[in-house]
């Protein structure tokens, strides 16, 4: 078994909880950071003892650096799971700038903040593993998500920068870009607006949506020692829909 700690932002639903249930299961200690007690705290006993909750809203980025060296107290931290995110539907001319900046700070500006604290303690610690979360609107263009597709494309650009500029420490940087997964948020968009999911299906050479658990496995192998000498990619786990026709 793992005697490794991650921290899995995000992971009281969907593609997080997936993540953190999957690196709990295979014995590694994961923080779950979430802002609703009740739901990161209900999350974390559904998976068990190796998921521990950690009630914090990322977007206060001030205090995101003692956040981090309080839970740095008790282990080093060896993976980095940035998964946390948030979206917006809007046609491109009824987006505000304050929304467009909202959608930036909570997945771009987060992600950097908790990136650059944890770095700290694994530089310290001579090694680690980072993964984002990235999607399918940084890999082509998708309408009515303007922000979001914003924060993704520069989400895999930090992704590379990160990776060149941390390896000389021992840590890596990779992404998983997720296709279209089946979650109780994408199955309501999707089943909302059978015309967009006839078009999600037929551009996927697979013909199906994904698993949260296929994205999980893919993070896992980032996370730990089987892509040791991995850096700087970006995974699209899609059935194939990014290179679809």
């Amino acid at each position: 078994m793992n005697t490794k700690t991650a921290i899995v932002t995000g992971g009281n639903s969907g593609l997080g909880f997936a993540t953190a249930k999957k690196l709990c299961d295979n014995g590694v200690t994961t923080y779950i950071i979430g802002r609703t007690k009740e739901k990161t705290e209900e999350a974390c006993k559904e998976i068990g003892p190796n998921a521990i909750p950690v009630l914090f809203d990322l977007n206060d980025l001030a205090g995101i650096p003692a956040m981090i060296e309080n839970l740095t107290k008790n282990s080093p931290i060896d993976i980095l799971v940035n998964n946390a995110g948030i979206n917006l539907k809007k046609e491109f001319l009824d987006v505000t700038d304050e929304e467009f900046l909202t959608i930036i700070h909570t997945n771009l500006l987060s992600v950097f903040a908790i990136s650059k604290a944890v770095v700290k303690n694994m530089k310290e610690n001579k090694g680690g593993s980072i993964v984002n979360i990235s999607s399918m609107a940084s890999q082509y263009g998708i309408p009515k998500v303007i922000a979001y597709s914003a924060s993704k494309g520069a989400i895999e650009s930090m992704t590379r920068a990160m990776a060149v500029e941390l390896a000389p420490f021992g840590i890596r940087v990779n992404c998983v870009a997720p296709g279209f997964i089946k979650t109780k948020m994408s199955a309501k968009a999707l089943d909302n607006d059978p015309e967009r999911k006839n078009k999600v299906l037929s551009r996927t050479p697979m013909g199906i949506l994904g698993e949260p658990s296929d994205i999980a496995d893919a993070v896992y192998y980032f996370a730990l020692n089987e892509s040791k000498f991995t850096t700087g990619t970006i995974l699209p786990v899609d059935g194939g829909n990014s290179i679809g026709f």
